[in-house]
């Protein structure tokens, strides 16, 4: 089989469902507080849509055990079927689901089902991509095939922004209401069908095949994590905290903050949006080339610092409302942090053995994406209470960024690791 084919498939897949999961965060912010949580105040009605966007965060960490269960036992390949089916479904279901207006109730309550079950696909996707990819990685490119179904991140929101940057340049504010966003919605369903297609053809991962035929395989991967491997899976918790908060706040309550706070179009907000992920994927295979010479650590301890140094100042600049200004520092943002996304998931997932390594991986990324969730819905409840601060939002950065940069300083390094090992419990 074709190196080319399997990191497309690991690459595809990734973008498909970072496609799904955030337009579903854009529509959150532009669409379903006014369409699915009518109220009397706007800004309830963002908090509302806002703990919608947040429970599928809660759920993800479910995902990440149920899907790092049956790819530790049964195989990578199995796991990440099912996750691309979940998630084109339930966001094409959501294309499809009639307003408030229409059948009161049952629309909030029908959307948060669906966000829920997009929350559980995510959280088993991610880790097996990221597995497809290096587990078929050559010695010494391990790093560069990592940075690949991590690019699917900024793709799929660029899609999915671009998406609604289009439907919303060629409707009215009626129209696009209406039905307009709906349209990248209902389109997920043809994004599936590629992408199940492509994965499809591909191959068990080798060193799972190995692991399999060994018979040395976890009969219950999360107990064995937990047991033996718990402090990886804290030490994956408290590495992605850093750059956690950031992620939800540049890929989501972005607009929300923008448009509603600091009054920029709908149009300067998508359009920075897209440009900084524009950016973010330029940066990362060359990144992750690099990170198979010099190491994950050096380039991850390097990323959050700069990331402290830039998180408040970010805000600051932001609420000058100077466009060409903003456009600027998401470049700079976009550049920083696709150094970290880049080494993310291959240095997380160095850190666990091949027979709890889906497991290890997703849980430990997906419990901190759980607590960074719900970060839009705590930030528009202190704005409206307190007013939008920059001051506010960078108090959440600063403190998930020391946690990593102290955890990062005490990490091993680990490119050097033999990644078919299945040890557990051996410090790195």
């Amino acid at each position: 089989m074709s190196t080319a084919r399997i990191l497309f498939a690991s690459l595809i897949g990734s973008v498909i469902e970072w496609y799904d999961f955030y337009l579903y965060g854009s529509a959150t912010a532009l669409v379903f507080s006014t369409l699915y949580f009518p109220t009397h105040d706007p800004a309830v009605s963002i908090i509302l849509a806002f703990a919608t966007f947040g429970a599928g965060y809660a759920a993800r960490p479910l995902g990440s055990i149920l899907f790092g269960h049956f790819g530790d036992r049964l195989g990578r390949k199995a796991a990440l079927m099912f996750t691309l089916m979940g998630m084109g479904g339930s966001s094409t279901l959501i294309g499809l689901l009639p307003t408030y207006q229409h059948i009161g109730l049952w629309a909030p309550a029908l959307l948060v089902l669906l966000r829920l079950i997009q929350g559980v696909a995510l959280g088993g996707e991610w880790g097996g991509a990221i597995l497809l990819a290096t587990e078929n990685a050559p010695k010494g490119v391990r790093g560069l095939y990592g940075s690949i179904p991590q690019m699917g991140v900024p793709v799929g929101l660029v899609l999915g922004t671009f998406g609604l940057a289009l439907i919303n340049h060629f409707t009215t504010n009626a129209q696009f209401m209406a039905w307009g966003w709906r349209i990248p919605f209902l389109f997920s369903i043809l994004l599936v069908v590629v992408g199940l297609w492509i994965r499809g053809g591909v191959d068990e991962t080798p060193v799972f095949k190995a692991q399999k035929q060994s018979g040395d395989v976890a009969r219950v991967p999360l107990i064995d994590a937990l047991v033996h491997d718990w402090k990886n899976v804290l030490r994956a918790i408290g590495l992605k905290l850093g750059d956690g908060f950031l992620n939800v706040f540049t890929m989501s309550y972005v607009l929300t903050f923008a448009t509603m706070y600091l009054g920029y179009s709908r149009g300067d907000a998508l359009n920075a949006l897209t440009l900084g992920c524009a950016t973010m994927l330029i940066v990362m295979p060359i990144i992750g080339y690099f990170s198979d010479y010099i190491g994950r650590k050096r380039i991850y301890i390097s990323g959050l610092v700069l990331l402290l140094v830039l998180s408040i100042p970010y805000f600051a600049l932001m609420a000058q409302h100077v466009v060409w200004l903003y456009l600027m520092e998401v470049i700079v943002l976009g550049i920083v942090w696709g150094a970290i996304f880049a080494t993310q998931g291959t240095f997380f997932s160095e850190l666990f053995p091949a027979k709890v390594r889906y497991t290890g991986l997703s849980v430990g990324y997906q419990v901190a994406a759980a607590i960074v969730g719900f970060g839009p819905l705590a930030w528009t409840a202190m704005a409206k209470n307190f007013g939008p601060s920059p001051w506010v939002f960078g108090a959440f950065f600063i403190g998930g960024l020391i946690i990593s940069l102290v955890l990062s300083l005490f990490s091993p390094e680990t490119k050097e690791i033999a990644y078919s090992r299945t040890e557990l419990g051996v410090e790195n």
